[in-house]
This record gives structure tokens, C-alpha cells and sequence, in this order.
């Protein structure tokens, strides 16, 4: 079995493209017009989706936080009245469907809950993420293979044997799995990117990504070297605006950056066969001295 997926216009896998996913999440804040400049740097910078996050607060979130207090840029309120805060509805994903279309990038969103799956149903979304929080909900899971779309499912804060488990409930079939580190920012020590083999080995049949959350763009890129088929990482238009996962971000000048390391990582790598390039002959026929075939 080849280790590729059809996924919207595209395919991920191995000889394939790394797909490129920029992670707007809640960076926008409730605001519509901040997501559409984040679309628009993301498109800008070469990314291949935008990805946000649904949820159904009153669901989605667990209930002994829901009461629990936070400062925040609309004032001192529950955490559930701030989870609804940065929420957008129908008419924001609407609008952001729109947007993308017109800018030509895919979009889609990570489900935090079942309400959340059957509300994205409207939409004609390549796929749709579980997020690392949710990867133990095997209820959610199974609700969301039965879209029939492609998954993606992302490992942070997870035990191998939980993952094994995970993926035995949402099926192996049009499966995406992420390494991730679940720390927003990510220290370097924690990133185990060796990870991304062990789970190529573990899963053969499916694409293996790497959703990073640390600063900077390097980890990425060796990422790409050592077989991930998919890059995640969040984007904003700030890093030092409010909200948990900002830090953890790429600023639109970074991400055009970021997109082109992995392009040239990409063309870096190779085939693994030796060859003489005609590149080469030049200087071949210049320097070398003693000649063995």
C-alpha cells in the first residue's frame, strides 16, 4: 500500500509536495477582519491551507474550567464566556470560505467536539483535524470518520499507545497522524523529531506530519528531512498580541521564510542515487587527475 492520500486538490505522501498547513486557530481573536489578513498573508507566503478551530464551548469545554475567571482583552469573565468569545458562527465561515476561495488556498478546521463536526458538514472542507486534546476521544473520532473526509490526527500530550489506539478507532484509511509536542512554546529539547520516523515505522501505510509549536523555523525544516509529509504551524500577523497561542506563532514574514525552507529541503534531499551531475563535468575535467570507472 503507497503512503499517500488524495486531499482536496492534492496529494500527500511520500514523492509528494509537503503539505503545508497554516494554523490560524483563535490568533484572530473573534475578528473576522484579522482572520482575513491572516488568510491572506498565509496564501501570500505559499501555504497550502488555513486551518482554525470549532468547537461548542458549553461542550467542548471541561466543565470545572468553565466558571473558572480570566483576564481578557473584553474584561475580567468566565473562561466559557471567553471560549464564545473568539468562536465564530455561520456567517464568519461563510465569509472565511469565501475569502479562501478567492485567494485560492484550502481551509479547513480542527473538531473539538461532535456538535462542531455536524455544524462543518455545511462546508466542502478537504479534511478535518483532531486535535491533540481529542485524540483520546474515540466517541469523536469515530463521529468524525463517519464524513467519509480524510483525517488528521495530531499525537501531542499522547502515549504511543494511546496513538496506537486512536488510530485503531478512526481507521488507518485517508489517515494523516502529526507528531506534536503539546508546549506553546516548544523548548527544543522537547520537540523529538525523531519521533516523526518512529511513527512512519509504527504506521507504514499513512502520511506522517509534524504540527510545532516552537520558535523559530529550523525544527521544521528537519522535520521535512526526516519524512514528514506535512508541516503545521500557527500563524499570526503579531506575536505580541493577546492570546495563549501567539508566542507559539510565525509572523507573515516568517512563514514566507518557513515555506521556502521546506521548498528547499525538499529539492535538497534528493533521490539517494549516486550520480555525476553535468553540473560536475566542469570541474571534473578541470581537477581530476586519475581516472578509475
Amino acid at each position: 500500500m503507497t503512503r499517500e492520500i488524495k486531499f482536496g486538490r492534492r496529494m500527500i505522501g511520500d514523492g509528494h509536495p509537503a503539505y503545508i498547513i497554516a494554523e490560524v486557530g483563535i490568533n484572530h481573536n473573534g475578528d473576522l477582519e484579522i482572520a482575513k489578513k491572516i488568510i491572506d498573508a498565509a496564501a501570500h507566503a505559499g501555504a497550502d491551507a488555513v486551518k482554525f478551530q470549532k468547537r461548542t464551548p458549553e461542550v467542548a469545554t471541561p466543565p470545572e474550567q468553565q466558571k473558572q475567571m480570566r483576564e481578557t482583552p473584553w474584561g475580567y469573565i468566565t473562561y466559557l464566556d471567553y471560549r464564545y468569545k473568539v468562536e465564530f458562527g455561520l456567517e464568519q465561515y461563510r465569509e472565511i470560505e469565501r475569502h479562501c476561495k478567492e485567494k485560492k488556498i484550502d481551509w479547513m478546521v480542527s473538531v473539538w467536539d461532535e456538535p462542531s463536526v455536524d455544524f462543518m458538514e455545511q462546508f466542502d472542507t478537504p479534511a478535518y483535524k483532531v486535535p491533540s486534546a481529542s485524540l483520546t476521544d474515540h466517541a469523536l473520532l469515530t463521529h468524525v470518520r463517519k464524513t467519509g473526509k480524510p483525517v488528521i490526527i495530531s499525537s501531542g500530550m499522547s502515549t504511543m499507545e494511546q496513538i496506537r489506539r486512536g488510530v485503531d478507532v478512526v481507521g488507518a484509511k485517508d489517515l494523516v497522524i502529526m507528531h506534536c509536542t503539546s508546549t506553546y512554546p516548544c523548548e527544543p529539547e522537547e520537540l523529538n523529531l525523531k519521533m516523526i520516523q518512529t511513527l512512519r515505522s509504527e504506521f507504514p501505510n499513512n502520511p506522517i506530519g509534524y504540527s510545532g509549536h516552537e520558535v523559530g523555523l529550523v525544527p521544521s525544516a528537519v522535520a521535512i528531512a526526516l519524512g514528514a509529509s506535512s508541516i503545521e504551524r500557527h500563524i499570526t500577523m503579531d506575536r505580541a498580541m493577546w492570546g495563549s497561542d501567539q508566542a507559539a506563532s510565525v509572523e507573515p514574514g516568517g512563514f514566507e521564510r518557513l515555506v521556502k525552507y521546506i521548498r528547499v529541503t525538499e529539492a535538497a534531499l534528493g533521490d539517494g542515487v549516486k550520480k555525476v551531475y553535468e553540473s560536475e563535468k566542469g570541474s571534473l575535467k578541470k581537477l581530476r587527475r586519475v581516472v578509475n570507472e
